[in-house]
């Protein structure tokens, strides 16, 4: 199901890449997007594990980007924070004998692969840079 994780990922390395040279609180960057900061750090997280940021501890400690923001594209930061988007199914078990039942998961899944594609093609070609020189 969608979540607002990959509008959160964007928001952290936007700013971080606004800010090459200073290591953010996670309070800073919580107080940016109006999000509690424990919930920032649960993304650092997952941003650390993909070696795009460093973080340090104490007075002065933050968060920083680590690579280059023309290296990354947007579709890889939505791939960290999605495999896919899946807009889920019916609760219930459709009816195998109704026209309808029997093939609407199955096109739904059809639709939702054609969707992730075009969505990988469209992001793909958009730099964190990129995506940073607009603001």
């Amino acid at each position: 199901m969608i979540s607002g994780k990959f509008a959160i990922t964007t928001h952290i390395l936007t700013l971080l890449t606004k800010f090459p040279n200073d290591f953010l609180s996670s309070e800073f960057i919580a107080g940016s997007i109006n999000l509690n900061p424990v919930l920032v750090r649960k993304e650092i997280a997952n941003l650390k594990s993909h070696r795009l940021v460093e973080s340090k501890e104490g007075k002065n400690g933050g968060t920083k980007l680590t690579v280059d923001p023309s290296s990354i594209t947007l579709k890889a930061i939505f791939e960290m924070t999605f495999e896919t988007i899946n807009l889920g199914y019916a609760k219930n078990t459709p009816n195998p004998e109704c026209p309808v039942g029997k093939k609407i998961n199955q096109n739904l899944s059809n639709l939702y692969t054609d969707i992730n594609r075009k969505i990988s093609l469209q992001l793909e070609d958009i730099t964190l840079e990129d995506f940073s020189n607009q603001f």
